[in-house]
């Protein structure tokens, strides 16, 4: 199984409307590394579920329900989009500043290449994650 994380804008597509939605397709990336990584992405992975702009956190877990397929909103067979589904809120949310302050998170993805959606999340920062949340899978 791998890990990553996924970043959404609260006023776009909240947590709290995937938890409601329970199941959706993951759309919109135009970005050639993040669009490389939805490619790598399998059936089980788990996402971090991250509000990007205005939050600044990881809130949840997904996972990834159906592989790639050609993103229904775009004419345009480069583009590829995946099914995700809620799978717990995180019980403390995780900030990015105190990602940036973590040892161990300070060199995640999520810091290194901020502007990329959707990005790698290795065992250990997954890991992390949910000791500082105090979540259990």
């Amino acid at each position: 199984m791998n890990y990553w994380l996924i970043k959404s804008e609260p006023v776009k597509y909240p947590w709290e409307q995937l938890v409601s939605d329970g199941e959706t397709f993951w759309d919109g990336v135009r970005n050639y590394g993040a669009r490389n990584n939805l490619k790598a992405m399998k059936k089980g992975d788990l996402l971090l579920y991250y509000h990007s702009n205005d939050g600044l956190q990881i809130v949840g877990i997904a996972k990834v329900t159906k592989e790639h397929f050609p993103d229904p909103t775009i004419d345009d067979e480069t583009w590829v989009a995946i099914n995700v589904k809620s799978v717990k809120p995180l019980k403390k949310f995780i900030t990015l500043k105190q990602i940036k302050a973590d040892t161990i998170l300070k060199d995640m993805a999520l810091v290194k290449l901020s502007r990329l959606s959707v990005s790698p999340v290795k065992v250990e920062e997954f890991d992390r994650i949910l000791l500082l949340s105090e979540t259990k899978l």
